[in-house]
């Protein structure tokens, strides 16, 4: 798995692009996955989304945005990371590093981009069909890497 790209996801509220959860491989193929803490500047909204989470679960199972930046440098400084929906993943990683006032340490691509071979939407469209094989969720973290991943060594098989 020398040559395994690194996939990353972020699960954010309906409209307002809060991280609540995050997931990204490391280089043996393993995957991390957390929930995130809202940091207290997010929550200035009354209306604001946390999607399928309480704030209680949040706070007690998930950590702060800073320790899950520095667990992404750690794994992953100066890195390109691939996602299936670059501009949502770039907001709420955005919100994160913005937060810190950080500069982002990661680049992002597009994952089907690993795939020049393939006709435009092909990988959109394989993506599609392995989240229903393997009865996962497109909406959440830790299922959309594996789903990655598998189609990954899908496509570099073939």
């Amino acid at each position: 798995m020398d040559d395994l790209p690194g996939f990353i996801t972020v699960e954010t509220a309906d409209h307002d692009g809060l991280p609540l959860s995050i997931a990204w491989t490391l280089n043996d193929g393993s995957v991390k996955h957390t929930l995130i803490q809202p940091d207290s500047d997010w929550l200035d909204d009354e209306m604001v989304s946390l999607g399928s989470y309480s704030m209680e679960e949040l706070s007690t199972m998930g950590v702060s945005p800073l320790d899950v930046l520095q667990e992404l440098e750690q794994d992953h400084f100066n890195a390109t990371l691939y996602t299936a929906g670059i501009a949502d993943d770039e907001a709420a990683l955005s919100r994160l590093f913005d937060t810190y006032g950080m500069d982002p340490f990661i680049e992002l691509a597009c994952a089907d981009s690993l795939y020049p071979e393939l006709p435009a939407g092909e990988w959109s469209r394989a993506r599609r069909e392995l989240f229903t094989e393997l009865g996962l969720e497109p909406m959440r973290p830790e299922d959309e890497i594996q789903v990655m991943l598998a189609l990954h060594q899908r496509m570099r098989l073939e």
